[in-house]
C-alpha cells in the first residue's frame, strides 16, 4: 500500500562522454610528459661524461681547475684541437685506424656472411651441428684466445703487421649469428623464384639475400667500426713500431706523457670519438631494424 503517496520521480544523471574523453586525453598527456621527462633525465646522465669530455676539450689550461667547474667553457678555446696535431703525429695514427678499420670491417663482412649464408639457407648434413658448435665458442673470453692467436701471427710471420691484427678479428661469431637469423627471415618464395629463372646459388646471394638483409649488415657494419676503431690492447701486443700504432693505443700514449694536461687528452679524444659518432648516425635507423630483426628470427 502506497496510502495515497506517490513516489518522488528521480531524474538520472546524463553519461558526459565529454568529460571523460578530456580526463582520459589529460591522463594520456600526463603518462607521456611523465615517460619523456625520464628519458630526458636518462639520456642525459648517460651522456654526461662525454659532455663534460666535451666541455674539457674547449678549455684553457687555466679553466680546467676553476671552482666551481665550468660546464660551459668560458673563453671557448679551439687551440687544443690544433696543438694536439703538434704534439704528436695524429694524421698517422688517424691513417692507420682507417686502415685497420676498413680492412677489418671488409674481411668480417665477407666471411660471415659467406659462413651464414649456408648456415641458414643451404640444407646440408650437420648444419644444426655445426652452428651450435660455432655459437658455443662465445662463452670463451676474448682474453682466452691472445696466447694461440700471437703464436700463429707469429709462425705465420705476421708480426709487426697489420693482418697480424686483424685476422684474429676477421670473423665473428656474433656477427654469424646475426646475420643467419636475418638470412633465415627471408621467404624461400623468392629464393625458389630465383631458381626456376635460372640464377644460381651465388647469383641469389649477391642479388637477392644480400639487399634483403640490408638493416643486419648495417648493424655489423657498427658494431665492427667501433671494435676496429677502438681497438687498444692486441694492437700494442702485434705492433713493435710505435708509428704502426692506430688512435687506441695512441692516446694512451699522450695520455702518459701528458698526465695533467687534460684539455689535450679530452681534445684527441674527442677526434677519436667523431668518425664513430657520424656512422652511428648515418646508419642507426637501418641498426635498430636489423636489432629487431635478429630478435624476432
Amino acid at each position: 500500500m502506497n496510502n495515497g503517496i506517490r513516489p518522488i520521480p528521480t531524474r538520472s544523471r546524463p553519461f558526459n562522454y565529454h568529460t571523460l574523453t578530456t580526463a582520459r586525453m589529460w591522463k594520456k598527456i600526463g603518462s607521456i610528459l611523465v615517460l619523456y621527462s625520464l628519458l630526458i633525465i636518462t639520456a642525459l646522465f648517460c651522456l654526461g661524461p662525454f659532455l663534460w669530455l666535451l666541455s674539457t676539450a674547449f678549455k684553457t689550461g687555466e679553466n680546467v681547475y676553476t671552482f666551481p667547474p665550468q660546464f660551459i667553457p668560458n673563453p671557448i678555446s679551439f687551440k687544443n684541437f690544433i696543438d694536439v696535431f703538434d704534439i704528436m703525429p695524429l694524421w698517422k695514427y688517424i691513417y692507420n685506424t682507417i686502415y685497420m678499420t676498413v680492412l677489418g670491417v671488409g674481411l668480417n663482412l665477407l666471411l660471415c656472411t659467406f659462413t651464414a649464408y649456408p648456415l641458414a639457407r643451404i640444407q646440408f648434413p650437420g648444419r644444426n651441428f655445426i652452428f651450435k658448435a660455432i655459437v658455443s665458442t662465445m662463452i670463451l673470453p676474448n682474453a682466452a684466445g691472445m696466447i694461440v692467436n700471437f703464436i700463429i701471427i707469429q709462425k705465420m710471420g705476421l708480426y709487426n703487421n697489420m693482418l697480424g691484427v686483424v685476422l684474429p678479428s676477421a670473423i665473428s661469431v656474433f656477427n654469424i649469428f646475426l646475420l643467419r637469423q636475418a638470412f633465415i627471415t627471408i621467404p624461400i618464395d623468392m629464393e625458389q623464384s630465383a631458381r626456376i629463372d635460372g640464377a644460381r646459388e651465388f647469383r641469389i646471394f649477391y642479388s637477392i639475400m644480400l639487399p634483403m638483409i640490408r638493416p643486419a649488415v648495417a648493424t655489423v657494419v657498427i658494431f665492427d667500426f667501433m671494435a676496429f676503431w677502438n681497438s687498444l690492447i692486441w694492437p700494442v701486443i702485434v705492433f713493435d713500431d710505435q708509428d704502426k700504432y692506430p688512435l687506441a693505443p695512441a692516446l694512451q700514449y699522450l695520455q702518459g706523457s701528458l698526465s695533467f694536461n687534460f684539455p689535450y687528452i679530452a681534445s684527441g679524444t674527442i677526434i677519436s670519438i667523431i668518425p664513430i659518432i657520424i656512422i652511428f648516425l648515418v646508419l642507426q635507423k637501418q641498426f635498430i631494424n636489423g636489432m629487431v630483426g635478429a630478435v624476432k628470427g
